[in-house]
Order: C-alpha cells, then structure tokens, then sequence
C-alpha cells in the first residue's frame, strides 16, 4: 500500500507540481488549500507525512501544528519561502519534524520526505527498553515515559532520545547526529537538530535550561550522561 502525502499549500500550481511529481514516485497524494481544510483531510485520511506551507488563509501552518500536534504525531515537514525561512525554524520548536526553502530540488524534497518516513518505520532487531534516570524509552512500541507518565515525542525526537540513550557518554558531533537522523546527504539540517534538542529537552529535563540527562559538549555536539 503506498504511502500517503497530504500537501498543504494555497498556491494551487505548487499543489499541482507536488501531486503529480510524488505520484509518480509512488505516493498516493491528497492536497488542501488552507490549515482548516488539511486538518478535516488529516483526520480523515490519516496520512503518513505531511507538507505543510506556513502562509495561508483561514488557518496558517503555525495554528495548524498547534492543534494537530495535539491529535497525532504524524511527521510534518515544512516548506516555506527562502525570506521566511526563521519561520520554518518556529514551526520546528512547535513540531515539525524538518523543514525546506523554496526554490528546492525535487530530489531533496523526495530524501526528506523518505528520511521521515524511515523513522516512523524503523524497528529494533529485537525488543529492547532504554533507561536511564526517570526515563523509560522502549524502542520496539515506540513509548517514553518519565516518572511514569507518557511522553508525547514526534518520530524525530524519539529516534534522537534513542539514539543518545544506545550509547550513554558519548559525544555525537552535531553533524553526526544530523545525518543519522534525516540520512538526506543534504547540508542545513545542523540548524534543525539544535531545535529538535532544545524540543526534547523541553518534554524531558526538569529544567530545561540546566539540562542532566542531554548535555551539550560546546564545540562539539552532544551526549546522553551516563549517570543521570
């Protein structure tokens, strides 16, 4: 069964260019013109990804995420003009999983949005529960938890959690980190992951801004502390 797109946008020629280019790679692709109408489609339809514009009428993309992200995790990428792209940064902090600028390359689009979705399909050779500290992480039902309580992360804040949990101590380099996680080939996404960790700290340090559980090496990139 194909995957599923729902591209957001209200420019109808971008709908267009995007419905028949991931149709034909293979994508079973439904469009909307506006935040209001993408979230009845979404609901609905249940897609895999989402491309999502920020600038639209009724409901932009930044209303959108707030009340979607309430509802499901779906992972959404943002598509944005290249003078807004500080927005497509903010609606990274309030959920997106990735973000790209036009005028972009139809083939850097397709990696990302195959990236995503490898995410969300990742499956652990066998089951294995990650833990540290209050934090519970089971890789194979793809739940978190912190002093027992559920921990709602997007596919990208999981596989970060995960990926720094595997291998408490060490330091990842920023750029290591990014390519593990969205594996595009593409530069720019150095940017993407600062946000998704600041993201994740926001759900799982008891003060953020005195992190104990991802700390940052200056210089470097990060580490999952070993004794939290």
């Amino acid at each position: 069964m194909p995957f599923r797109v729902l591209v957001v946008d209200d420019q109808a020629n971008v709908r267009q260019l995007l419905q028949e280019y991931l149709t034909e790679q293979g994508f079973e692709v439904m469009t909307a013109p506006d935040g209001q109408s993408a979230l009845y489609t979404a609901r609905h339809h249940q897609p895999d990804v989402i491309l999502l514009d920020v600038m639209m009428p009724k409901m932009d993309g930044y209303q959108f995420l707030r009340q979607y992200r309430q509802e499901r995790q779906t992972p959404i990428i943002i598509v944005t003009a290249r003078e807004e792209e500080t927005d497509a940064v903010l609606g990274l902090e309030m959920g997106a999983d990735d973000y790209v600028v036009k005028p972009f390359r139809m083939r850097e689009l397709l990696a990302r949005i195959r990236a995503v979705l490898r995410r969300t399909e990742e499956v652990p050779e066998k089951s294995e529960v990650l833990r540290a500290g209050n934090i519970v992480l089971d890789q194979r039902t793809h739940l978190v938890t912190l002093n027992d309580q559920p921990v709602l992360l997007t596919p990208i804040e999981f596989n970060l959690l995960a990926t720094l949990m595997r291998s408490p101590g060490r330091v990842f380099g920023r750029a290591e980190l990014a390519d593990s996680l969205f594996n595009s080939g593409f530069t720019g996404l150095e940017r993407t992951l600062n946000v998704h960790i600041r993201n994740l700290r926001q759900k799982i340090e008891p003060d953020p801004r005195d992190p104990i559980y991802i700390e940052t090496v200056f210089g470097v990139g990060y580490r999952f502390h070993k004794n939290p």
